[in-house]
Formats: structure tokens, C-alpha cells, sequence
């Protein structure tokens, strides 16, 4: 299996899968809370026939990239992204971070700079901050939230991920277009999954402050929410991005629930593909 070490400092190392298709300039691509590297397939599709290099990758304790038993916070995953790009040369890459993925992209920049990314892509992202407080009455979450979603994850994991496949997707309306394999699909992901992992990243998207992380995601940056999106709401997050990124623009798909790339595919595709090309 093609994997990179992880080397951050204070937190257990591991080895993070990836795969990377096509050749050109590199996109990679950042998956969502509790998949893998696997949700992204009709994009590598898109990108890999379009002329790039496509990398996506498993989050330490997602997909088959190495189980650890702490190290689940925003500096440790923006690290490990920090030695995905270094171990496979990387420059003038465009970011793409699906929901928590979104993280990931910020704290990238908040930690790192962007001397390495072309562009970023921040798609049904949990940015800038989710956990409502005095100083974030916006946020769309409380603690009481973050903690109720953490026990239900450890009471009955497929359970509880069964449920919230359905509402990621608005299954009510996109259920008959993607077939109930979908799920089954869906479950296959989560199911990889660390369940430590799945619980402390409930608490990392959650409660992570990626305000002034954006204020240095100073490249140009492209902010995709569902106007219908029941997990991560658009007035919550994706709305809020451009009041601290100084170089995005909001694209609101019309319908589009959480998971917009699997239901909007094509949709999707193509505000990807324009951005990429920019």
C-alpha cells in the first residue's frame, strides 16, 4: 500500500494511506467526517481525465491509514497534511476539504502558510467555527451537541452513522437516484474507521476556531455549500467564510444537502473542474 509517515512531534506517529492518479498540476482532495479517501471516486474520475495529478488521502484513523490512540486535533491533522505534500513534492497544489476536511485546509494555512497552494476549495466545510460561544452566536453547535453526538458514536456507532448517512444526503429526496447500495457504500467507509477516531473528531470539528486560520488562506479560494446541507447548516459555516478569508467567494448549490458531491455529482464536478483550472 502506498503510505506516508507521519512526523508531528507530540502525537503519535502512523502511517497515512493514500493514491494519486493522472499527471499534471496536483489537486488534493481532503475527505469528511467519518469516511475515507474513498468518498472522492467521482471526483478522481473528473480530475484524472481533465489533465492533474489527483491525491486523496485517509485521515489518520479513517480508511487504512494507521489507527492511533490520541493525536486527534486540527495541529496533528494539519501536520500530517504538511507531510503528505512534502513526502510527494507537492507545489502549486489546489486544497479541496470536504466538511471536516475544510478544517484541515485552514489549519494548514493558519499553521504553515500557503507557499505550497495554488488554490483551496473548502466544500460543506465545518470553517470558520462551529461551536457557538459569547464571541461566535452564529456557530451551530453547542457543547451539549458536540457531546450528545460523541455518546451516541459510542453507544451504537453503525446505529447512530446509519441515521446520519440518511441525513448527510437528504435521502428523502436523493435516496432512489443513488440506490440504496449507496448506503451499504457509505458504511463500508465509516466502518474502517477507528472508533476512538470517530468519537475525538466529533470533539475536533466541533469545537476547532478556524477564524484566524483563514486570514491566512491568503490564495484565491472557493467556498461550495448546500442551501439544503442538514449537518454542516450554510448560515452556520460556508456563509460566514468570506467575513474572515480575504480571498473567497461563496457558490451556493440550489437542493444540495451535505453530501453534494455524491448527489450533485455532475453539478459538482463542474464548479470543481472551472476552479481548478483557474
Amino acid at each position: 500500500m502506498p503510505t506516508i509517515q507521519t512526523k508531528h512531534a507530540h502525537a503519535p506517529q502512523t502511517e497515512l494511506y493514500y493514491e494519486t492518479y493522472g499527471q499534471g498540476r496536483p489537486v488534493v482532495l481532503i475527505h469528511g467526517w467519518p469516511l475515507s479517501g474513498r468518498m472522492w471516486e467521482g471526483q478522481i474520475d473528473a480530475l484524472r481525465h481533465a489533465g492533474y495529478q489527483v491525491v486523496s488521502y485517509d485521515r489518520r484513523g479513517f480508511g487504512q491509514s494507521g489507527k492511533t490512540a490520541t493525536g486527534y486535533t486540527y495541529d496533528v491533522f494539519a501536520s500530517d497534511l504538511k507531510d503528505l505534500l512534502e513526502a510527494l513534492n507537492l507545489t502549486d497544489v489546489t486544497l479541496v476539504g470536504f466538511s471536516m476536511g475544510g478544517g484541515e485546509v485552514s489549519r494548514y494555512a493558519g499553521l504553515y502558510g500557503t507557499d505550497r497552494v495554488r488554490s483551496a476549495m473548502l466544500v460543506a466545510s465545518v470553517a470558520p467555527y462551529l461551536l457557538k460561544t459569547a464571541d461566535n452566536p452564529d456557530g451551530g453547535m453547542t457543547h451539549e451537541d458536540v457531546e450528545g453526538m460523541v455518546k451516541q458514536v459510542a453507544q451504537n456507532r453503525p446505529q447512530f452513522l446509519a441515521g446520519f448517512t440518511k441525513k448527510f444526503l437528504n435521502w428523502d429526496e436523493n435516496g432512489a437516484k443513488l440506490g440504496d447500495e449507496f448506503l451499504d457504500f457509505a458504511a463500508a467507509m465509516y466502518m474502517q474507521a477507528s472508533p476512538v477516531a470517530t468519537q475525538e473528531c466529533v470533539r475536533a470539528f466541533g469545537e476547532t476556531d478556524f477564524r484566524a486560520d483563514l486570514a491566512r488562506l491568503t490564495v484565491p479560494t472557493l467556498v461550495v455549500h448546500g442551501d439544503k446541507d442538514q449537518i454542516v447548516p450554510l448560515a452556520a459555516s460556508g456563509q460566514r467564510v468570506p467575513q474572515y478569508a480575504p480571498n473567497a467567494e461563496l457558490h451556493v448549490m440550489t437542493g444540495a444537502p451535505h453530501g453534494l458531491n455524491a448527489t450533485h455529482n455532475d453539478e459538482f464536478n463542474k464548479i470543481l473542474l472551472d476552479f481548478v483550472a483557474r
